[in-house]
């Protein structure tokens, strides 16, 4: 049996760029990925799934040496954030401007950054990083889980760290529960090319059904997303091409451009999971793994570089100054950094779903007052951005 430091279970995005920040430390370090992301070409049609990568996460995925080679794929970099209510003419604008930073982020395709992350670690040269590789069985144990892959070998670990999604294997190896329930939405997502060229804003159009967002490509290419009850998804889903446009343009607000066709449509249902606890004795979670959160805002994989990015600095400390890096002594205070953290990011966009979504006038009212509030709150609403983008506790 061969024996590993740590072992991470799952090569996605979350999971390569952990374990190419934990590069360099001496210790020995196995990536476990099932199914490797399909090679880049220029002139592929867009993934259906994005993400909207904050100045943060990409600040992370330049210091680990993947967010070049994102950028030498394609990312699409958006300047100004839109909201409105139903009524187009009450909303607020949120400008990189003021905020001081050169763009608000950059929507990227999870592909195109699991790649980029996955290139990165491989340049390490000191990480092992195994795929196809399907754990048919994990044991967990305090100070040596013990893996079985599908080919018959064997790992066993001081440090097992579940990066393996929100289904995760590795979570439940180790006895960890969850906590959550679905939201009574879908998300019907639509990748298209419009007439134009590329948009440097992304835009969100509440309505008591669910949300409408623009999410800005490259080229003439975009992200739609139509939140709406699950049987209407169904339904849109399945009609053809030309009434799918016409009932999309139709809904979404005027200010989307013409759409001249479709590449790619699919669904998804909503869940919002958060782990019981993140860490145990030779144990760690992190990303979907430990957290899943309403996609309104796009901050799902923001929370997991974020995590990666703690969860790297404990273990690296710990390391470094001759601690026991795997104790749940040690990875209480990855914990401590992250969970809170977590929770409020997840109760903020629940608060934004459920608030927006209804008709009760005096909540109405409300809403459009704080939305033009917050178009006129100066320094408060500089600072809210700043702390949207991951550059403010």
């Amino acid at each position: 049996m061969e024996h590993r430091d740590i072992v991470i279970v799952g090569g996605g995005m979350v999971g390569s760029a952990l374990a190419a920040a934990l590069s360099g430390s001496g210790l020995s370090v196995t990536v476990l990925e099932r199914e490797a992301p399909a090679p880049f070409a220029p002139d592929q049609a867009p993934d259906l799934r994005v993400s909207a990568i904050s100045p943060a996460a990409a600040a992370f995925l330049q210091r680990i040496g993947a967010w070049d080679q994102v950028l030498a794929m394609r990312a699409a970099p958006y300047r100004r954030m839109q909201v409105w209510e139903q009524d187009e003419s009450c909303g607020t604008l949120f400008d990189a401007a003021e905020a001081g930073v050169p763009e608000l982020g950059h929507i990227v395709e999870n592909r195109v950054v699991q790649l980029a992350a996955t290139e990165a670690l491989l340049a390490k040269g000191d990480i092992d990083y195994r795929c196809p590789a399907v754990v048919s069985d994990i044991v967990y144990r305090p100070q040596a889980s013990q893996l079985t892959l599908s080919d018959g070998s064997q790992l066993q670990t001081r440090l097992l760290i579940a990066a393996d999604g929100a289904r995760s294997q590795a979570r439940e190896a180790a006895g960890i529960g969850i906590t959550c329930w679905d939201y009574p939405m879908h998300a019907l997502v639509l990748a298209c090319h419009l007439d134009g060229e590329q948009q440097d804003i992304t835009w969100q159009r509440f309505t008591p059904s669910g949300p409408l967002a623009f999410l800005p490509l490259c080229g003439d290419a975009a992200s739609l997303v139509w939140y709406h009850r699950p049987e209407e998804v169904r339904r849109l889903l399945a009609l053809p091409d030309d009434a799918l446009i016409a009932a999309v343009s139709q809904a979404f607000p005027r200010k989307l451009p013409g759409i001249k066709r479709i590449a790619a449509r699919g669904s998804f249902g909503l869940t919002r999971r958060h782990a019981q606890c993140y860490v145990r004795d030779g144990v760690a979670l992190a990303g979907d793994a430990a957290h899943t959160i309403h996609p309104l805002a796009g901050q799902g994989v923001n929370l997991g570089f974020q995590d990666a990015a703690q969860l790297a600095k404990t273990i690296l400390d710990a390391h470094a100054k001759g601690e026991d890096w795997a104790s749940e002594k040690t990875l209480a205070r990855y914990q401590r950094a992250r969970k809170p953290a977590n929770l409020a990011m997840q109760t903020s966009m629940d608060a934004f779903c459920y608030g927006f979504g209804n008709d009760i006038p005096p909540l109405k009212a409300l809403r459009g007052l704080g939305l033009r509030l917050a178009d006129k709150a100066g320094p408060l609403k500089r600072e809210a951005i700043r702390y949207a983008l991951g550059l403010r506790a």
